[in-house]
Parts: C-alpha cells; structure tokens; sequence
C-alpha cells in the first residue's frame, strides 16, 4: 500500500449510522472529508464491503473522500422484516403496487444520506442495482451529482439479452440462514458471477462471506430489493436526459448483466464514454481494480477541468 493509501486507511470512520427517508442507513468513509466525495452504491442484495477496503482505500488515496454504505434492506442497515415477500407473479414493470418500495425509495435514501453529510454533490459510483439508482438519482437530482460512473449496470431494456441461465439460478435461489450454508451459498454465488475468465480467490471470498454473515442476512431484503427492480420499469427512454458526465464501466465475460447491457447504457446517455474491461465478470475481484480505479479517476478528473 502506497503512503497515500496508507493515510486514507487511518482517516477511515468507522461503520456509522444515519436516519432517513424512514430508515437507518449504515455507512463509512475513507479519506480526508475536504477533499471531492465519491459515493459507492452497490448491488442487489450485497453489503457495502463488497466495496472492498483496500479498494476504497486505494480510491481515497487518490485525493477523494469516499464513502460506502448499506442499502435497506442489506447489513447493517434497516431491514424491512415488517413487509411481506412481494408476489412476484403480480410484478409488473414500472407498476410499483403491491411492493414495499421501488428503486427511487431508494435513490431518497441515498441522497438522504447525502444531506445527512452535509454533501451537496458527489461524484456518483453504482455498481449493478447501485447503477440503476445511480441513473434516477441524475435523473431526479441532477444538480446533485458531479459525474456519473455506471459498473456492470443496465437500463432496464426489456430486449436487452437474458442472464445466463446459471446466473439467473444463483439470483433467484433462497439465501440460506445457517452459517455454513450461507458461506457455501456465497462462495457458489460470486464464483458464478465472477465469470470464468479471471481466477478466484476463495479465500478472500470466504473472509467476505463470513463478515456479511456476521453483518447480517435477509432473504426477505433481498427479495425486496428484487422486486424493487422489477417494478421500476425501464429507464431506457429516459436515458437522453441525463446531462451528467458519464462513464460506463462493463466486463465482456458479465453473466449476469451481458456487455449488451453497457453498450446500451452508453448508446443511450449523451457523450458517455464505454470501457469494456476484458475478462471481467459481475464481480469486482482485486485483479480490476487498478482498471476501474484508473478508469474512474481519469473520468472525474477530466470532467472537472
């Protein structure tokens, strides 16, 4: 780890909480608060440290103030056992009755977050479901958000091609409540949506594995949040409005989000740049991250001469 990195490790808060839009949202960051925010969104049903420490690390000691957090439904943050496992069957896209919330529920918790750290704007990062409410939050709150980096994400195009089959499997099966069970289950998981392309360190996915364990499980939330992507409909028509400096970041081994998927995002998005990343999967292991590192820095420097 280089001196920069070094200094943003020991400028890291601690996992804290906030209030808002109805829930409490855990969170933490790296880095010195003065410098640009960069705020992380992750996936469905996926904890913030799969926004991994030596990653963040490695982004703040790149000059910014870095901050992950927990959607609802996920970690430490409120999980909404009250509600109901949606119908699926009576899911319809961009008709949110019968769910506990939709995507933008989502989006106001994030820009909740934002105010409840005093950011008035911030340099969005979402991967995957992250992605998805990256795009409403430009959509929504534009002045809100400096440039936008869309991971392995998507619109939303219902004739964008499918997952693949054992992509889909992983996705929609139960997610067990006992602890071995659970670490079996997430090992399967992410060692599908890594792709076969790069290797996978199934050590550093069991330390992951165990510390989302110990963070908490919901199958309900992740149910939930599913159903949240569901019933939000497509964004693709609303793609040109978005005036936001964009990169969209994409792997060409995705089985879950097919390359499809990011070119379509960048087609759609004024001036958005693509970067295909060879070999990558739905994951981010340690072998990409100087790529996407690189890849965001460069975009955010660019967009704020």
């Amino acid at each position: 780890m280089e001196k920069k990195e070094k200094e943003a490790a020991l400028r890291r808060t601690g996992e804290r909480r906030v209030h808002t839009n109805g829930v409490e949202i855990a969170y933490e960051t790296f880095g010195d608060r003065g410098d640009p925010p960069v705020l992380l969104i992750m996936g469905l049903s996926t904890q913030m440290i799969m926004w991994e420490d030596e990653f963040c690390q490695r982004l703040a000691g790149r000059g910014f103030f870095v901050i992950r957090f927990d959607n609802r439904d996920v970690g430490m943050s409120t999980k909404l056992d009250m509600s109901a496992v949606p119908d699926f069957n009576a899911i319809f896209p961009g008709r949110p009755a019968g769910v506990p919330y939709t995507l933008h529920d989502m989006t106001d918790d994030t820009l909740g977050l934002m105010d409840s750290l005093d950011i008035s704007r911030a340099h969005i990062v979402g991967a995957s479901m992250g992605g998805m409410i990256a795009q409403l939050l430009a959509l929504k709150n534009p002045l809100r958000v400096h440039t936008l980096t869309l991971i392995m994400s998507s619109s939303g195009n219902p004739f964008l091609p499918p997952p693949k089959p054992e992509a889909l499997r992983v996705l929609l099966r139960p997610i067990p409540l006992q602890r071995d069970k659970y670490i079996e289950h997430f090992l399967e998981t992410w060692g599908i949506l890594n792709g076969a392309e790069i290797p996978i360190d199934r050590a550093r996915l069991r330390r992951l594995a165990e510390c989302s364990f110990e963070r908490g499980v919901s199958p309900g939330g992740s149910a939930r949040q599913l159903a949240a992507i569901l019933s939000s409909g497509s964004r693709k028509g609303m793609l040109s409005a978005i005036s936001i400096p964009t990169l969209v970041v994409h792997g060409d081994a995705d089985p879950l989000l097919p390359i499809e998927c990011g070119v379509d995002l960048a087609e759609g998005i004024p001036g958005s740049r693509l970067k295909v990343i060879k070999g990558m999967g739905h994951a981010l292991p340690p072998a990409v991250w100087s790529d996407v590192i690189n890849a965001i820095v460069r975009h955010i420097h660019t967009c704020s001469r």
